[in-house]
């Protein structure tokens, strides 16, 4: 897991903590915003700026604090707003195309490299795809927060819209689902548009791993 989740999965963790305290020991609305704000100081205090890590990486946009505030449970009309807004802010590939190289793609897939104070700004961001999926059948380690994607392409096919479906999800996974787990590849700039296309290529493509029988 890249430093960029880990922030977020910190800042996340602590903020719902916080609101289920607040609203299971107390009724008043007061001390519960209280509460919250002294976790939100209490973060902000103890993150620094290190390297490439800086510690703005912290401060929740207006999706991550309503699902802060809702533990992922966004009223009907509040979800379907900020997924019109995330979708909104979509960037396609100005070639109209969605597949890249699925042999890069499985590299970036099992990389989770990027986005830590070691790392340098010019380096690439992996993946890190493993860490929430399983891709294909030789892997021995790999995460299940996320659902299994092998067989993605034998079942889902290579038509257009598919690709551009696929590639959407990688691209701002929120605009389908605001309080996804996933993260916002493209629109946090973590991957490049070229990256995102390898890995629509790995998912899709009948050669890659993925789609082995």
């Amino acid at each position: 897991m890249n430093a960029k989740q880990l922030f977020g999965m910190a800042v996340t963790i602590c903020l719902a903590s916080a609101t289920f305290t607040a609203q299971a020991g107390s009724k008043d609305t007061k001390e519960a915003k209280k509460l919250d704000a002294k976790t939100v100081a209490i973060i902000k205090r103890d993150f620094r700026d290190k390297g490439i890590a800086k510690a703005d990486r912290v401060n929740q946009d207006e999706l991550q604090a309503a699902c802060s505030k809702y533990l992922d449970v966004l009223p009907d009309n509040l979800k379907a707003k900020l997924e019109a807004e995330q979708a909104g802010q979509m960037k396609w590939p100005a070639d109209g195309k969605y597949m890249g190289d699925w042999k890069a793609g499985e590299k970036l897939a099992q990389s989770g490299k990027g986005m830590t104070w070691k790392d340098k700004p010019e380096d690439p961001a992996g993946g890190n795809c493993y860490n929430c999926h399983q891709l294909s059948a030789t892997e021995i380690a790999y995460g299940t927060i996320g659902p299994s994607l092998r067989n993605y392409g034998n079942k889902k096919g290579m038509k257009e819209e598919v690709q551009r479906i696929v590639y959407g999800h990688i691209y701002n996974a929120k605009a389908y689902n605001a309080c996804a787990n996933m993260p916002r590849f493209g629109h946090m700039g973590i991957l490049s548009e070229a990256q995102m296309k390898d890995l629509v290529a790995l998912l899709l493509d009948p050669e890659s791993p993925v789609n082995a029988k």
